[in-house]
């Protein structure tokens, strides 16, 4: 058993509510940032401070290893979902943080490309996830520091009306939402505990 990664974390919440009601269609691309936390705490030259600094890079473009489980779990919400996936990472020079943008087509009528049609949008993710504790449908696009030291997810979905798309933005904390704190959480609701149990307070570190 493990727990879930923090890039697919940020990814899967941002895109699940509209894989599931058949909102999208391939292809669907993820572009995800994090901060230089995001590679753990081993040596090496690229989280090197003189390295990351000032300084933006996108890196695994020939397949990142969380890329199938992006794809295995929105298939499981839906089997015939896009599995066409790109998903390229990026490092940026910040100590924690994923902020990721999802990119997919929306499914030729099923929604009207007007202020209606993102209503329609915005309620279905606020419906999707009014039961969850830890994921908010912001109305403005989330930063990374409206999460820092949190659980919670932050979630935007927006219409592209141009083009016809589907834009997601998602912001976690990596070290909490995209690891400790989820597995907090999951442990909670292994041990039947309150899902929130240990997890509405701040922890920061670094």
């Amino acid at each position: 058993m493990a727990n879930p990664g923090c890039y697919p974390t940020g990814a899967i919440l941002a895109l699940a509510p509209a894989v599931n009601a058949g909102l999208i269609e391939p292809p669907v691309i993820v572009d995800s940032k994090s901060g230089v936390s995001g590679a753990g705490r081993t040596l090496s030259l690229a989280t090197h401070f003189a390295e990351a600094n000032e300084d933006v890079t996108a890196y695994a473009l020939d397949g990142h290893r969380h890329l199938p489980e992006i794809t295995q779990e929105l298939a499981k919400l839906r089997p015939e979902a896009p599995s066409a996936v790109t998903f390229v990472p990026h490092l940026i020079p910040m100590t924690r943080g994923i902020l990721t943008t999802a990119y997919a087509t929306i499914v030729t009528n099923r929604i009207t490309l007007d202020e209606k049609g993102q209503k329609e949008v915005t309620g279905l993710y606020r419906d999707f996830y009014q039961h969850e504790p830890f994921v908010r449908v912001t109305d403005t696009p989330p930063h990374t520091k409206h999460t820092w030291g949190s659980n919670y997810c932050l979630i935007h979905p927006t219409i592209d009306r141009r083009t016809s798309r589907l834009v997601v933005i998602s912001a976690i904390d990596n070290l909490v939402k995209g690891a400790a704190g989820q597995a907090i959480q999951n442990m909670n609701l292994m041990l039947g505990l309150p899902e929130t149990m240990g997890l509405e307070m701040t922890a920061v570190y670094p």
